[in-house]
């Protein structure tokens, strides 16, 4: 560039930039290239603009905005038009995404998207026998998903090819790219230097159909690490660590900015993990700066080509010297120590020396029935390496694991390297089950016999959410997460109590012995092995494919618009439910067996608000009909009061949503005839989920009003004719007894999102521009 500005060696420097753009995102899209040059304009733009210095997440998020030179930016305030690079989609998303594609109208999908089936395998007898068992069960809803895939342009991942973020980070992630993906999870490709976030299907909708998206301006949080990792200390400790500072919701509106000398230290898998359970604490995403470790990692999976041209731009690939965050995080590696979290919520922090002392005092079983690695947080090479150093050093004692044991590959090249160089085997002999390559009990896909429900127990993982009854649907589980080898070494030695930099094992000889902090390699040696070839191109032209959903299928149904809003205020609404405490979208829409339903809109939302706790009685599934004063589950209520006519919300407490990027936690209100959610906070996710289905989410101007509200009362939004951003509405409240009072009530709505709301919902309104265009 300096060259071409300096009219200097014109002639020798042009085709050097002709050849950076043409390097393709992946290797299975060699058509789409990254488009750095356009990275860099739109960067110069918004720094002359603002006249500061950028930090490395505004970057990427400012050079992929729709209109640099026009586009309002502040912070935590404005909406941004953005313009991604690509899409992801996992199976159990991917089937209401591609409903909602179909729906729009569109022939093909205006940026490149791809479809991973991890979801739907359920964890039972090991991996072979659980792949084929899911291809059986699924059929219907893979069959959808491929032929889709083909007619519309979306690379398929068949069942088996692993999990998505691993999938993701292995092929499709790069420094500076911007992907949106229907998990919430998608972060995790933070850790190769991307902007990559979660988001529910109808965002995915907007961008796969060429539509700018819209995302709140987010804050910057700066995480500074300083010394080095070493020892039991490993990169799930650092999540763990900053999860317990910022808590569930302390991310929120956010995205984690990690900096520091103390990033060299960690591997590219390692910060991916990091980045990956910034879901947990509610960030937008997490990511890391472009460095060396990023550029190993390229290399090592075929894509050293995208490094070299990293390398060139690498200026727009870290922050700005004396860029401002809003807030700074400071972690100190070297004193760092191995944390374990839990239970029931990822944010109660514990180092591992303590966690056998507090469970005894708090009364949590400290005995470890099953021990559980891999997922998409820790499913890496370096992860199933660590965790075979820890099991080769029992096994050299003769000891096995005295908790069950199982081990999930993030991918099938996973799979197939650690069964190639050993590592797969090591964990079979300490008493390992190897699974599929999926999600599995991670999100619920757990056919888990050991247990009663009901049954008080503990398992450890290497997860990164532990939700009451996530992973194996009872509600006496008590799930702690840990890095992989922690999990190792606790399921060897059976117990909580154990602390594996301090205490000792007892050999089958009858001899103590401590195990020794675990090294493995961060990557093959040997180049990775793929395995299988579980890839299916979509067709250059796929307009003569067929997509079959049967009117008669229970798995798959076609959607139908909602309603538009009939310009009036929502007046003498009934409360379905008033939720008490923690609600999360577990609690508004289960997975595990009710993932099989994630094609048919109106049988999964037979499971709406099922894990809630009702305020009035303390009970889950229960609530009061208002028509009839009976007690019911809470689906069966809300399809009453859908058949009777009746508007009706719920009243949520604080981070109502936090969780699972499911839009099917908005999908099934509206559904159900829902029409306002208020509610303390909402998470990110959620919230701008219920705008796109037609929903009012709303909190409360004062936190204290949520009490002033009953389950019998009835509520009143005034102000919609007016509805205006930033203008509060009003809420009547009306009590039995005939009083009433009137409560101020928040929104975050802007003026695209007003017009959602109107139409009856985002796709709606896509469909209205559409006609008028």
């Amino acid at each position: 560039q300096h060259a071409l500005n300096s009219g200097i060696r014109r002639y020798h420097v042009a085709p050097v930039l002709c050849q950076r753009a043409k390097v393709a995102m992946s290797h299975f899209e060699p058509n789409e290239y990254i488009n750095y040059e356009k990275l860099e304009k739109n960067i110069n733009i918004v720094r002359k603009r603002l006249d500061r210095p950028l930090t490395l997440s505004e970057k990427i998020v400012y050079g992929h905005l729709d209109d640099p030179a026009k586009q309002e930016i502040e912070r935590g305030k404005t909406y941004l038009r953005l313009r991604p690079d690509r899409v992801a989609m996992q199976d159990a998303t991917a089937q209401m995404a591609m409903l909602q594609f179909i729906s729009s109208g569109l022939p093909k999908v205006a940026v490149p998207s791809t479809i991973h089936c991890d979801h739907l395998i359920e964890a039972q007898s090991g991996g072979e026998k659980d792949l084929r068992r899911a291809k059986d069960i699924n059929q219907e809803v893979y069959n959808f998903l491929a032929t889709a895939g083909a007619k519309y342009g979306v690379g398929f991942w068949k069942p088996g090819s692993g999990i998505i973020h691993q999938i993701i980070l292995e092929n499709y992630s790069y420094p500076g790219v911007m992907l949106i993906g229907t998990d919430s999870h998608t972060p995790n490709g933070g850790g190769l230097g991307g902007i990559c976030i979660g988001v529910g299907g109808a965002d995915a909708v907007d961008v796969m159909a060429g539509i700018p998206w819209e995302l709140k301006c987010p804050k910057v949080i700066g995480v500074k690490l300083t010394g080095k990792l070493s020892g039991w200390t490993s990169p799930k400790d650092v999540i763990l660590k900053v999860a317990g500072i910022l808590t569930v919701k302390g991310g929120t509106g956010a995205i984690l900015e990690y900096h520091g000398p103390g990033v060299d230290s960690i591997s590219c898998t390692g910060m991916a993990t990091i980045c990956n359970m910034g879901a947990e604490i509610g960030a937008t995403t997490s990511i890391f700066p472009y460095n060396e470790r990023m550029k190993k990692y390229l290399g090592k999976t075929g894509r050293a080509d995208i490094a070299a041209l990293a390398d060139e731009f690498k200026q727009h690939l870290v922050p700005d010297s004396g860029c401002q965050y809003d807030q700074v995080i400071e972690i100190n590696l070297n004193e760092l120590k191995p944390h374990i979290n839990g239970p029931f919520t990822p944010d109660l922090a514990h180092p591992v020396s303590d966690i056998g002392a507090v469970a005894e005092k708090e009364g949590w079983p400290v005995d470890i029935r099953v021990g559980l690695i891999g997922s998409c947080t820790n499913s890496s090479y370096e992860d199933m390496g660590r965790s075979a150093a820890v099991a080769k050093q029992a096994l050299a004692h003769g000891l096995k694991c005295k908790s069950k044991f199982t081990i999930t590959p993030g991918s099938e090249q996973i799979r197939a390297t650690i069964e190639r160089d050993g590592y797969a085997k090591i964990l079979r002999e300490v008493g390992g089950l190897v699974l599929a390559n999926a999600c599995g009990p991670c999100i619920g896909q757990w056919d888990r016999k050991d247990i009663k429900k009901g049954e008080k127990n503990t398992i450890v993982t290497s997860y990164n959410r532990n939700f009451t009854g996530r992973n194996d649907a009872n509600p006496e589980t008590h799930a702690f997460v840990t890095s992989p080898e922690i999990v190792t070494a606790l399921s060897i030695a059976g117990t909580l109590k154990f602390n594996p930099e301090t205490d000792y094992l007892t050999g089958a000889d009858g001899k103590k012995f401590k195990l020794e902090a675990p090294d493995a390699d961060e990557l093959p040696k040997l180049e990775f092995d793929p395995g299988q070839d579980t890839y299916q191109y979509p067709p250059k032209d796929g307009s003569g494919q067929h997509v079959d959903v049967s009117p008669t299928s229970q798995r798959l149904q076609l959607l139908e618009p909602f309603d538009k809003w009939d310009g009036k205020d929502l007046e003498d609404m009934l409360i379905l439910i008033k939720v008490k405490g923690k609600c999360t979208t577990d609690h508004i829409s289960a997975a595990g067996p009710w993932l099989k339903f994630r094609g048919h809109l109106d049988n999964i939302s037979n499971n709406l608000l099922i894990g809630a706790i009702n305020i009035e009685n303390g009970k889950a599934n229960s609530v009061r009909n208002a028509l009839t004063q009976e007690f019911g589950p809470v689906p069966d209520t809300a399809r009453y009061y859908k058949k009777m006519g009746v508007k009706w919300a719920v009243i949520g407490d604080e981070n109502y949503g936090e969780g699972s990027s499911r839009e099917h936690a908005a999908l099934e209100p509206r559904h159900l005839g829902g029409r306002v959610i208020i509610t303390k906070s909402f998470a990110r996710i959620h919230e701008t989920n219920l705008k796109k289905q037609g929903l009012l989410p709303l909190t409360f101007a004062d936190p204290a009003d949520y009490n002033k509200i009953h389950p019998v009362d009835k509520l009143s939004i005034v102000g919609l004719k007016d509805f205006a951003p930033g203008k509060p509405l009003k809420c009547i409240i009306k009590h039995p007894n005939g009083s009433q009072e009137t409560i101020m009530l928040n929104h975050t709505f802007n003026e695209s999102q007003i017009e959602w709301f109107q139409a009856g919902s985002a796709l709606n309104r896509m469909k209205e521009l559409q006609q008028k265009s």
